[in-house]
């Protein structure tokens, strides 16, 4: 028995060394977490409001969500700091999201021979969090949320996450408010970000704790819920296997476009001057995403349409069937049927990427990929419009790695992935 129980200690302290424990991925799990993982009582960080171990909440966010010193995507990280990504280096992180160090990469170029100089601004290509312990400032061109009034200064991680989410998913399907004087709900049991169906008298939490629900933060009220499932493991290169989350949806209230729009309605105001969101992608488009490869190749199949670079919604919000599409390892690779939807997400990263816009492509020339090159300043030959101050092993850092071949030798912006007119 004695050695039984040396065992077992060995084997807990190993699992615990490399990562393998359970608890090494819960620290949320499906909530709100343990107070200590935040919060100091006695010595908080010097200036930092409640009680916070960072200066501010996006700081302590990012004292978990950004490590030093990786090389490779890792986890749960969603930040690469400074040090990881010199000028001409990507930021590491592949993440769905995206990674918030493309805030911090700044390019200036000169479209032509004799133009003038344009600046690709770092603060153009993502939500700028405000993290000071971490180099993060808050927008200088936007001071309030294009589209809406949410002050950019206060923009931060519990904007649009929960720390202290009571949301959650019941065993039925259906979502509530938890933390309720005068009520009483199912307990949360963990994540509701990969798919678990809790059982009776059970609950999770909702995905990547997103505020909803007609719960209100900062004076806005965020109405719905935004319903997704993602593979357990979702940060890592796409050089040969895509992450596909499962994007879903249930009615008008519960889609990715009204929950963006929470913050930036002024996006979704105008009908017929903006692009169409949450709303069927129709037979036409939905044929052109399953036909098309790559420019000049409609030869494509159903089966096989998915890109990871143009998502699309589910027109379900059946957990279940959502998990069973959710995937990184190309298990899942089937495109849209008629009734499923366009979303922000489809064109839109939610934290940052490689582009203006925090856009999936560049949308800034005619061609992602010129001579069978990624254009890259480094690149032969070199279009200054296309490269656009980069190298050219960033720009397939902001395409997560994908080999050139995946694209036409002259492979023109992905809208025409729906659109299907190169």
């Amino acid at each position: 028995m004695k050695g039984l129980k040396l065992s077992l200690m060995v084997l807990t302290a190993t699992m615990l060394a490399i990562g393998l424990s359970g608890m090494a991925y819960a620290f949320h799990s499906g909530g709100v977490a343990e107070c200590t993982g935040c919060h100091s009582m006695h010595t908080p960080k010097a200036g930092a409001s409640f009680l916070l171990i960072g200066t501010d909440q996006s700081s302590t966010c990012l004292s978990c969500h950004q490590q030093s010193g990786l090389v490779t995507p890792s986890s749960y990280h969603v930040s690469t700091a400074d040090a990881d990504m010199p000028v001409g280096v990507a930021p590491k992180q592949r993440t769905p999201g995206g990674d918030f160090g493309w805030l911090k990469k700044t390019y200036t170029y000169a479209p032509r021979a004799g133009a003038a100089t344009v600046t690709d601004a770092g603060e153009t290509h993502g939500h700028n969090i405000v993290a000071v312990d971490f180099g993060y400032v808050a927008d200088v061109t936007n001071t309030t949320a294009p589209g809406g009034t949410y002050p950019s200064g206060q923009l931060g991680c519990q904007a649009c996450h929960d720390p202290h989410s009571a949301n959650r998913r019941l065993s039925d399907g259906s979502y509530v408010q938890g933390g309720v004087l005068g009520q009483a709900t199912a307990p949360i049991i963990g994540s509701g970000s990969t798919g678990t169906v809790p059982a009776a008298g059970q609950a999770v939490g909702v995905y990547r704790l997103l505020r909803g629900l007609g719960g209100t933060y900062n004076g806005t009220t965020f109405n719905g819920v935004a319903i997704a499932v993602a593979p357990s493991t979702y940060n890592q290169t796409e050089a040969t296997q895509q992450v596909r989350v499962a994007y879903g949806l249930n009615g008008t209230t519960n889609s990715w476009g009204s929950w963006c729009a929470n913050c930036h309605t002024g996006m979704h105001a105008s009908t017929g001057t903006v692009h169409p969101v949450d709303v069927a992608l129709g037979s036409a488009i939905a044929n052109n995403y399953n036909a098309y490869v790559k420019s000049g190749d409609l030869t494509g199949t159903s089966a096989t349409a998915f890109n990871s670079l143009v998502p699309f919604a589910e027109n379900t919000g059946d957990i279940t069937t959502l998990k069973a599409h959710a995937s990184n390892t190309n298990g899942y690779l089937n495109g849209p049927a008629t009734s499923d939807q366009v979303a922000c997400m489809s064109c839109h990263r939610a934290h940052a990427s490689g582009w203006k816009n925090m856009l999936r492509w560049n949308m800034e020339g005619e061609f992602i990929v010129y001579n069978s090159l990624y254009p890259g300043t480094d690149t032969t030959p070199t279009v200054p419009q296309f490269a656009q101050g980069r190298l050219g092993a960033e720009t397939q850092g902001a395409y997560y790695d994908r080999p050139v071949t995946q694209f036409a030798s002259y492979q023109r912006v992905l809208c025409n992935k729906c659109h299907a007119k190169d």
